[in-house]
């Protein structure tokens, strides 16, 4: 369908970015969902479906999650917080918000919370492709490139978590145990990485991040646009951002016992991206996640429970 519609339009002259997103029909989704779940119910296979958009999508796993089957599902912050509008701009400026499957409709905004809501939904995650705005990615082909030249996918990962934190938390939408459960525990328990992932415990290595609901901020283009020269998520303004970054790594050399140790800090999320792991200052010897917790409250002058 996707292909059959994108081929179309460009033989008729209908090349904008603006097109890429009547290039992908909202019934493709639902069809698509029908047919894989079909498959795996016949072999009675687990199945985990990515990049919900629609509506109608999220009903069909509701569905046949109502009669039993094993289906999990994800949606991405693009598609709860962008619409098609924003491929409707003058130019090739539309490049910018292409991507796969296309941003919805407010409506469909509302119908993924509740799929959320509802447990349709079990967690909420994203890719990132950061192409540059520049002829090596979005760019690529020059001005007259159809929509089906341009690369799919959007910067803006350091934007993206706080943008869910600040609808979910801060907007009331939801508690903080729901944004915990959809962003960390759930996708852990799915992808067989819980407890070493999801939950924050003394025997792991992890990577745990605090973001402070009273720290706001005004989204520049600089956050989260790597190398891309732009962010989807410019001139927002959310109410929750990372202030602390706890990281754990495990001791080098001199025996097993050395290797398992856990070193424990804070630090800021660019000094986490850059160090890889070492965290200044450290917490050696740490026994339990009560003894963490207090003395990692007396870094940050949070609570220690």
């Amino acid at each position: 369908m996707v292909s059959w519609m994108g081929k179309r339009l460009v033989k008729h002259g209908y090349t904008a970015p603006k097109f890429h997103g009547i290039s992908h029909p909202r019934l493709c989704e639902s069809e698509a969902f029908h047919r894989l779940i079909a498959c795996a119910a016949l072999v009675d296979q687990p199945i985990m479906i990515f990049h919900v958009s629609t509506a109608e999508g999220a009903q069909v796993i509701r569905h046949y999650r109502g009669e039993g089957l094993k289906i999990f599902a994800e949606t991405c912050p693009q598609y709860l917080f962008l619409t098609k509008e924003r491929l409707d701009v003058p130019g090739v400026e539309g490049r910018k918000w292409m991507f796969s499957p296309p941003a919805r409709n407010a409506s469909d905004q509302e119908a993924l919370w509740q799929a959320l809501s509802l447990g349709d939904l079990q967690l909420i995650s994203s890719d990132h492709a950061p192409y540059a705005f520049n002829e090596t990615g979005k760019l690529m082909g020059g001005k007259k490139a159809t929509f089906k030249q341009v690369p799919n996918g959007m910067p803006g990962y350091e934007g993206r978590l706080p943008m869910v934190f600040n609808e979910m938390v801060s907007n009331g939408r939801f508690d903080v145990t729901k944004f915990v459960e959809w962003t960390s525990t759930n996708p852990a328990k799915i992808y067989n990485l819980y407890p070493k992932k999801g939950t924050i415990a003394n025997r792991f290595g992890r990577r745990h991040r605090d973001l402070g609901p009273k720290e706001k901020r005004h989204l520049q283009r600089q956050d989260g646009e790597g190398q891309a020269g732009y962010t989807p998520w410019k001139g927002r303004t959310v109410n929750g951002w990372p202030v602390t970054v706890l990281l754990a790594r495990r001791g080098a050399g001199r025996g097993r016992q050395a290797q398992d140790e856990a070193r424990l800090g804070t630090v800021s999320p660019a000094q986490g991206r850059e160090s890889r792991g070492t965290a200044r200052p450290r917490h050696a010897g740490v026994r339990s996640e009560a003894e963490f917790r207090r003395k990692t409250a007396l870094r940050t002058g949070g609570p220690a429970h």
